[in-house]
């Protein structure tokens, strides 16, 4: 008879500490990393410290000079810390993100590429498309909700008359 070793929720760890080590997959209610890499992780709370992790979901996501590829999770604050992309409610973000989706983001000084939420509040914000019904602080963008807009119609208008000219000139008779 073969024996299979399956975990279930009451089995998994509570606490799991990991410092210097390489891990593939991590679950857990509370997960610290200091100075260490994992491929998944998958905990209540997370916190990073200059470490690496591919995938992270979680409800709450604490890092500190870390770097995470996606990261899926409630409440995210990231100090000195980049991100591939990041889906949360709440993201406060001081360092850089290549897209950021949640409905209330706060960025002390950070880069972003796409930014979209419902509220983006920050002292200094750099992003190169940002998307928000409500924006407090410095923000320098390439575009912006209006700019997004305008470039949308442009586009739009610019394809169809090429292809209106298209047709007049090469259609069937």
């Amino acid at each position: 008879m073969t024996e299979q070793n399956l975990i279930s929720e009451n089995d998994r760890p509570q606490v799991t500490n990991l410092s210097h080590v390489d891990v593939e997959n991590v679950k857990a209610e509370l997960v610290r990393m200091h100075q260490s890499d994992a491929q998944v992780i998958h905990a209540e709370d997370l916190e990073l410290s200059q470490s690496l992790a591919l995938e992270a979901n979680a409800t709450n996501v604490n890092t500190r000079q870390s770097a995470l590829g996606l990261v899926h999770a409630e409440d995210v604050t990231m100090l000195q810390s980049g991100a591939a992309a990041v889906r949360a409610e709440n993201v406060s973000l001081n360092g850089q993100a290549g897209v950021v989706v949640a409905r209330s983001v706060e960025f002390g000084n950070a880069y972003a590429g796409v930014v979209v939420g419902r509220e983006v509040r920050g002292e200094k914000i750099e992003s190169i498309i940002l998307l928000s019904n409500k924006v407090e602080g410095n923000v320098t963008t390439v575009i912006d909700t209006r700019g997004a807009l305008i470039a949308g119609l442009v586009g739009g208008l610019f394809a169809g008359i090429m292809l209106l000219l298209g047709r007049m000139l090469f259609g069937k008779k």
